[in-house]
C-alpha cells in the first residue's frame, strides 16, 4: 500500500476542548456574522474588504498585521467591514512547496499536521482576543471544517477546488458566507454551478457519517481572473465582465446574487502592486451601474506588512513566503480610499 500512516491527529472535539473559543468571543462572532450576512442579503450597503497575507505563516507578524487592521476598521466601520485573511492552508499547483501553517507550523522544518492544527488554532484565538476581528480562510480540505467552524466568518473555495463535489456539498452545510472562485479556465458556468450545489440541501458521506445539509443561501461568486491555454492571465473584473455575470445570475434561480472581486491572482497577473488600481476600477463600475453596485459586495486583497515576497529562510518580518503581497502603507491607504469613494 502506497500510504504510510504517520500518526493520528487530534479530533476536532479534542482540539476545540483543549483550545476553546471564549464565550464572550462566541457572542462577538455571532454579531459579526450577522453584520456580514446582511451585506449579502442586501439589508446592508456596507462594503466588504477581505484583506491579508497570501498565507498566514508566522503568528507574531500575522497578529501584528491584524492589530493594525483593527485600528483602521474603527475609522471606517460606518462604510466598510474588514474581514482579515488568515489563510492556513495554501494550495500548490504542483503539490510542492509550503502548504501553510497547518502542514508546517515551521516552514523550515518537516510537515507536522498535529502541531500544525494546534498552531493554527492558537493563532486564530490570539488574533480574535487582540482585535475582535473574525477571519477568512480557504477551504482546501473539506474534512477540516469542524476544526475551524467556530471562529471563521468567511470561507473561500479556490479555483482548483471549485469543481470538486465534496467542496460544494460541505459548503451547503455551512452557515457563513462562502465564496466560490471561478476556475483557472475562467468558465463562469462552473462557478455558478458550484453556487447552485452549495445553496441546495444535500445528502452525502462526511467524516464517517451520512449527513444532510440545509443549503447555504450565502454562497456566492468570486472573480479571480483566468489563465488561457498559453498560460497568459486574463482579467475578469472589468465593467463588461461584471455585466455578464449579472446577466448569468438573472438567468438562474439563485438566492442573494453576489460577487467578490479578487484583485490579485490572474486579475493582476500576480503583479501585487496593481491591486489598488483594480479595486479603483471595480468601485468606478459600481458607481456607473446601480445593478453592479448591488452585485459586487466587496473585494479581496493580498496584503502584509512588507511588500513583495521572500524565499523561505530569509526571515524578513511580515513579508510573504508565498505570493507577493501589497505592503502595509499601501494597504492602509487603499482601505481609506475605498471608504472615501463609497
Amino acid at each position: 500500500m502506497g500510504v504510510t500512516y504517520v500518526k493520528e491527529v487530534m479530533s476536532p472535539e479534542e482540539l476545540l476542548t483543549e483550545y476553546p473559543l471564549p464565550e464572550a468571543h462566541k457572542k462577538l462572532k455571532a454579531e459579526k456574522d450577522s453584520e456580514i450576512a446582511k451585506v449579502f442579503t442586501g439589508e446592508s450597503d456596507k462594503f466588504l474588504v477581505i484583506i491579508g497575507p497570501c498565507s498566514a505563516d508566522h503568528e507574531d507578524s500575522v497578529c501584528d498585521y491584524l492589530c493594525r487592521l483593527a485600528k483602521v476598521q474603527e475609522k471606517v466601520q460606518d462604510k466598510v467591514i474588514i474581514i482579515p485573511r488568515i489563510y492556513t492552508n495554501k494550495p500548490r499547483t504542483t503539490g510542492k512547496g509550503y502548504k501553510g501553517i497547518v502542514h508546517q507550523p515551521d516552514p523550515e522544518k518537516a510537515p507536522d499536521l498535529l502541531e500544525g492544527l494546534i498552531a493554527m488554532r492558537k493563532m486564530h484565538l490570539r488574533a480574535i482576543a487582540e482585535t475582535h476581528l473574525f477571519a477568512a480562510d480557504e477551504m482546501l480540505y473539506p474534512e477540516n471544517w469542524p476544526y475551524v467552524s467556530d471562529f471563521l466568518s468567511y470561507v473561500a473555495v479556490g479555483a482548483r477546488s471549485v469543481e470538486n463535489q465534496q467542496h460544494r456539498l460541505v459548503i451547503s452545510g455551512i452557515d457563513i458566507p462562502c465564496g466560490m472562485k471561478n476556475p483557472t479556465s475562467g468558465t463562469l458556468g462552473i462557478m455558478l454551478n458550484s453556487c447552485i450545489a452549495a445553496q441546495a440541501s444535500q445528502t452525502f458521506m462526511y467524516r464517517g457519517w451520512e449527513v444532510r445539509t440545509d443549503g447555504n443561501p450565502l454562497a456566492h461568486t468570486i472573480l479571480r481572473g483566468a489563465v488561457n491555454k498559453h498560460d497568459q492571465s486574463l482579467a475578469n473584473y472589468h465593467y463588461e465582465d461584471l455585466q455578464l455575470l449579472l446577466k448569468l445570475y438573472e438567468e438562474l434561480d439563485l438566492k442573494n446574487p453576489a460577487c467578490i472581486v479578487d484583485a490579485n491572482h490572474a486579475n493582476s497577473n500576480k503583479c501585487y502592486y496593481e491591486q489598488p488600481r483594480i479595486v479603483s476600477e471595480v468601485l468606478h463600475s459600481r458607481r456607473l451601474s446601480k445593478d453592479i453596485r448591488g452585485l459586487v459586495k466587496g473585494v479581496m486583497v493580498e496584503s502584509y506588512i512588507e511588500p513583495g515576497s521572500q524565499k523561505i529562510g530569509e526571515h524578513i518580518y511580515g513579508k510573504s513566503i508565498t505570493d507577493p503581497c501589497l505592503g502595509w502603507e499601501e494597504s492602509e491607504r487603499l482601505v481609506y480610499d475605498i471608504a472615501e469613494s463609497l
